[in-house]
């Protein structure tokens, strides 16, 4: 009996990895991946230990516990042993993210996953799967993109390493990527990658304008810099967003109209999406250093709908119901959307 029952499990295990076998390899990969960089990484604390370590790099290390330290006992976000080890990527990307979209429609090529459910874009540790993901998307008709990634959370799977890019962030754009990637293993939502996105933008937002407070002051170059850095991203981010509402509105007038005329047209609206950057008043002169003469597609606009569309929904919610209390804000939602 037992033999039988053994035979039967092996046979639907056999099976659903048939069934499953892109899947399967992919995941294995994707594991391979991240084990190779969690196994290769070493701790803070030999880097600090270690006197061939320059004090600049000891410096950022410092500042990124500090920042872990207060996301946890100031904000409540979950403590774990995330960033309490660094990978040296010797200034190569270690991930590439795939993302897709139809042509002429902001709807994301989906992947299913277990337990995380289904995601709006693939990772990738090696650069020509990435890339051959991408050409695959494309010959099924979608706009795809690739793009490399500073940092990401593995939602306990893995012990996140610090990523040795990450230091060269300066003060504020490094704390608000901790903060963000915490709020990551602090709150999760199934199938809603969405609101995960824009969640953990906005805490790590206002927590790191709170951090930099506390730490430094709001009268110190520190503050002040961030807050100049986060009004000419909020200036393009608005600014985009508003070319993807724009774009929405040419695609629904489309109808039956021919290909080579939808092309067009979405081209077109595009280029002059792009040229009217140049109406920004921004603080930094060469904020837009390198995206002059870019010709995006539907994802690149996805992007910033996926991590930024939700903001003011989030801001009433924090400001009406929580009056502006960062603390209970999240211990509302730990309780209401609990970690996996």
């Amino acid at each position: 009996m037992i033999k039988k029952v053994t035979l039967a499990i092996s046979v639907v295990l056999v099976i659903l990895i048939i069934w499953n076998f892109d899947l399967v390899v992919y995941g294995l990969k994707q594991a391979s991946g991240q084990l190779h960089i969690v196994w290769n990484a070493r701790s803070v604390e030999d880097y600090l230990a270690d006197p061939a370590v320059a004090d600049s790099v000891k410096r950022k290390l410092y500042f990124i516990q500090e920042v872990r330290e207060y996301a946890v006992d100031e904000l409540g976000l979950n403590d774990s042993d995330n960033y309490t080890a660094m990978y040296d990527q010797k200034g190569k990307p270690v991930l590439w993210v795939v993302t897709g979209s139809k042509p002429y429609a902001f709807e994301a090529k989906e992947w299913k996953f277990p337990v995380v459910g289904t995601m709006p874009y693939k990772g990738f540790f090696v650069e020509e799967d990435a890339n051959k993901t991408m050409e695959e998307l494309k010959d099924e008709g979608y706009d795809a993109g690739v793009r490399t990634v500073g940092g990401w959370s593995t939602l306990g799977w893995f012990k996140d390493p610090i990523l040795s890019n990450m230091l060269y962030r300066n003060t504020g754009d490094l704390a608000n990527l901790i903060i963000h990637e915490l709020v990551h293993a602090t709150i999760f939502v199934k199938d809603s990658v969405e609101f995960n996105e824009n969640l953990a933008s906005f805490i790590a937002d206002k927590g790191t304008y709170r951090f930099l407070k506390d730490k430094y002051g709001e009268d110190s170059q520190e503050y002040k810099t961030y807050a100049r850095e986060v009004e000419d991203e909020q200036d393009y981010i608005e600014h985009i967003l508003r070319g993807a509402d724009s774009l929405e509105v040419l695609y629904s007038a489309f109808g039956n109209i021919e290909e080579e005329e939808k092309k067009m047209q979405k081209e077109d609206m595009i280029a002059h999406i792009m040229q009217e950057l140049d109406t920004l008043k921004l603080n930094k002169a060469d904020y837009l250093q390198g995206i002059k003469g870019y010709q995006p597609n539907n994802t690149y606009f996805m992007s910033f709908m996926r991590y930024r569309s939700r903001q003011n929904n989030l801001d009433d919610l924090y400001t009406q119901k929580f009056n502006s209390n960062l603390n209970e804000f999240i211990a509302y939602l730990k309780k209401k959307h609990p970690f996996l």
